[in-house]
C-alpha cells in the first residue's frame, strides 16, 4: 500500500524524493519499452524499422496530446485537493476521464483520416507505406487506451501516488518482450501479424494498464459514486481542462517540430551527422530521466500548496528541485565527459558517427541543469495554473532562435556543424535563464496579491 502523502505538511525534500524517484524509474522502463520495439522491428526488417521511425512523428501527437491533459488535470485536482474541496477534485477527476475519452474519439477519427497523407508526404508509398499504415492505424485504434491512461495517472499523481504508474511502465515493458515476438510471428492460435503485431502488443499492454490504473483510483478519496451521471460532460470543467492541457500539449509538440529543425540544420553535413545526433539524443535522454521525476514532483506540490495558499512551500519546492537536480545532472556531466565516446558505441561501430555524437555529448553535459532549470520552473507555473509560459518558451526555443542562430553560428562564425552544437548549448542556457527569472519574479507576484 502506497504511503497517504501529505503534500502541504510534510517536508519538502522528503516530498520530492518519494514522488520524483518512482516516477524517474517509470519513465525508464517506458524507454526501454520502445528500446524493445526498435529492436524487434530491425529483427523484421530494415523497412519495418524505418515505418516505426517514420510513424513516431505521429504518434508522438498521441502522447504529447494525452500527457499535456493530464499535467493540466493534475494541477486542477490538486489545486482543489489542497483548497480542501474534495468534491471539486473528484468532479475535475471524472470529468477528465470524460474529457479524455472523448479527445481519444476525435484523436482516432482525424488520425485514421489523415495518416494515408501524412504518410505519404513524408515519402512512404507501395509496401512501405503499408507498412506505416498497418502500424498507426492499429496505434489509433487504441488510442482510447493511451489517453485514459494519462488521465487515470493524473488522478494519482494529483495525491502524490508516483509508484502505480511506475509498476505499469515496468510491467508493460517486461511484458513486452514477450507479446512483441509473438504478435509478430504468430502462434498459439495468434496469426503472424509483422509488424502490425508490435502496435497491437503496445494496445494490448495500454488495456491492461487502464484496468490496472482504473482500479488504483477506484481506491483513492476520488473515486465517483455515481460514475456515469457524473461522467456527463460539464461545458466549464472541460473548458478549464483544455485551458490547462492544450498549452502543455502544444509545448510537447513543440519538442517534435524543434527536432525536425534541428535535424534539417544537420542534415547538410551528411547522414553520419543524422545518425549521430539521433544516438547521441537517446543518451542525453537517459541523462535526463531524473528531470521527469523532479518536473511530476514539482508541479503535484506546487498545485497542493497553492490551493492551501502555503506560498512559501512553493518557493521552497523549486528551489529543493533545483538542488536535487544540480546533484543529478553533476553524475550526468562527469559521465558524458568521460564516456561520452563509449556510449556512443554501445548504439553504433562507425568511427565517423561515433566522433561526431562524442563531441555533441561533451557539449551538451555542460546543458543538461540548464534543462532542469528551464523543466522545473515551467512545471512550478503549471502548478498554479499558469501554463501559457511553457507554450510561449517552447516555440521561441524550439524554433525560433534555431532558425535565427544555427545559420548565423555556421556560416557567419564559420563553425560548421560544431554551431549547431554550440548553437543549441546558447539556446538552452538562455530559455532557462529567462524561464528562472520569469517564473521567480511572476510567482512571487502572483502569490503575493493572493496572500
Amino acid at each position: 500500500m502506497a504511503r497517504n502523502f501529505q503534500l502541504t505538511t510534510d517536508p519538502i525534500p522528503r516530498l520530492i524524493r518519494d514522488i520524483s524517484i518512482p516516477a524517474s524509474i517509470g519513465f525508464f522502463f517506458n524507454t526501454m519499452f520502445n528500446v524493445v520495439d526498435t529492436y524487434f522491428a530491425g529483427v523484421i526488417s530494415t523497412q519495418a524499422l524505418a515505418a516505426l521511425s517514420l510513424s513516431f512523428p505521429v504518434f508522438f501527437i498521441i502522447i504529447s496530446m494525452g500527457s499535456g491533459v493530464s499535467t493540466g488535470t493534475t494541477a486542477l485536482i490538486a489545486t482543489a485537493l489542497g483548497a480542501g474541496d474534495t468534491p471539486q477534485a473528484k468532479m475535475f477527476a471524472v470529468q477528465g476521464v470524460s474529457f479524455g475519452v472523448i479527445l481519444s474519439v476525435a484523436i482516432t477519427a482525424i488520425g485514421i483520416l489523415a495518416s494515408p497523407y501524412l504518410f505519404s508526404f513524408m515519402g512512404a508509398k507501395g509496401p512501405y507505406l503499408a507498412m506505416c499504415l498497418a502500424y498507426m492505424n492499429t496505434i489509433f485504434a487504441g488510442s482510447v487506451f493511451f489517453v485514459l491512461n494519462y488521465m487515470l495517472n493524473a488522478i494519482l499523481y494529483a495525491l502524490g501516488d508516483t509508484r502505480s504508474f511506475r509498476n505499469f511502465l515496468i510491467a508493460g515493458c517486461l511484458l513486452n518482450v514477450v507479446l512483441d515476438p509473438w504478435f509478430i510471428s504468430g502462434g498459439l492460435g495468434v496469426p503472424a501479424m509483422g509488424v502490425m503485431g508490435i502496435a497491437l502488443a503496445t494496445v494490448v499492454i495500454q488495456l491492461m494498464g487502464t484496468f490496472y490504473l482504473g482500479y488504483k483510483v477506484m481506491r483513492t478519496e476520488l473515486a465517483c459514486d455515481l460514475c456515469f451521471s457524473e461522467a456527463v460532460p460539464r461545458p466549464r470543467a472541460f473548458l478549464e481542462i483544455a485551458k490547462q492541457g492544450f498549452p502543455t500539449s502544444l509545448n510537447s509538440i513543440t519538442v517534435g517540430v524543434g527536432i525536425f529543425v534541428i535535424t534539417s540544420f544537420i542534415s547538410v553535413f551528411g547522414h553520419e551527422a543524422v545518425a549521430a545526433y539521433g544516438v547521441a539524443t537517446r543518451v542525453e535522454q537517459i541523462m535526463l530521466l531524473p528531470t521527469i521525476g523532479l518536473n511530476i514532483a514539482t508541479v503535484t506540490i506546487v498545485a497542493q500548496n497553492n490551493g492551501a495558499r502555503r506560498y512559501a512551500r512553493i518557493f521552497e519546492t523549486v528551489r529543493t528541485a533545483l538542488r536535487y537536480g544540480a546533484v543529478f545532472m553533476a553524475f550526468g556531466t562527469v559521465a558524458l565527459l568521460i564516456f561520452a565516446g563509449e556510449l556512443m558505441s554501445l548504439f553504433t561501430t562507425d568511427a565517423q558517427v561515433v566522433a561526431i555524437g562524442t563531441f555533441y555529448l561533451r557539449i551538451s553535459a555542460f546543458i543538461l541543469y540548464a534543462y532542469v532549470v528551464l523543466y522545473v520552473n515551467v512545471a512550478a507555473l503549471q502548478g498554479v495554473r499558469r501554463p501559457g509560459y511553457g507554450l510561449v518558451i517552447g516555440v521561441v526555443r524550439q524554433i525560433a532562435l534555431p532558425l535565427m542562430i544555427f545559420p548565423s553560428f555556421i556560416h557567419v562564425l564559420g563553425l560548421g556543424i560544431a554551431g549547431i552544437w554550440w548553437g543549441i548549448f546558447v539556446i538552452t542556457w538562455s530559455a532557462a535563464g529567462i524561464t528562472f527569472f520569469y517564473a521567480r519574479a511572476g510567482l512571487k507576484r502572483m502569490l503575493d496579491a493572493k496572500a
